[in-house]
């Protein structure tokens, strides 16, 4: 199940994020090493469509955190839980626009068509389409 959410306020662990990334923030636990495997997968096959779309995914995996294609949070696996409400979820994927809203919140991994579909109807990255 996909959840679109819009107004979530940026904590202080996301706010060097902002403007420059959207951030992908993928939660698992021992539980959820199929949904996590299946996420890397499409992380791992569309590495140059993320990095178009300023795209930095941050893996939360137990109590590790580690990113790719942009910074490291700088935040505990803890903080970011709580931020996005993840505790009792064995597994869940966040995306994050620019402006630190969420925009997709889902219990399930994010397919590819889903997350470049949302990403590319977001204004600001129209803006960024017509630029180029």
């Amino acid at each position: 199940m996909v959840s679109v959410l819009a107004g979530a306020v940026p904590a202080s662990a996301m706010t060097d994020y902002k403007w420059k990334y959207r951030p992908l923030v993928v939660f698992a636990d021992n539980e959820a090493l199929a949904p996590l495997a299946e996420q890397r997968r499409m992380v791992s096959d569309g590495r140059s469509r993320l990095a178009e779309r300023n795209v930095v995914v941050i893996w939360v995996v137990g109590d590790k955190v580690s990113a790719e294609f942009g910074p490291h949070p700088g935040a505990s696996a803890k903080a970011l839980r709580a931020r996005f409400g993840t505790s009792t979820s064995p597994f869940r994927a966040v995306l994050v626009g620019k402006d630190g809203g969420t925009k997709l919140n889902s219990a399930s991994p994010l397919s590819a068509s889903a997350l470049y579909a949302t990403i590319d109807a977001m204004p600001m990255r129209q803006n960024e389409m017509r630029r180029r």
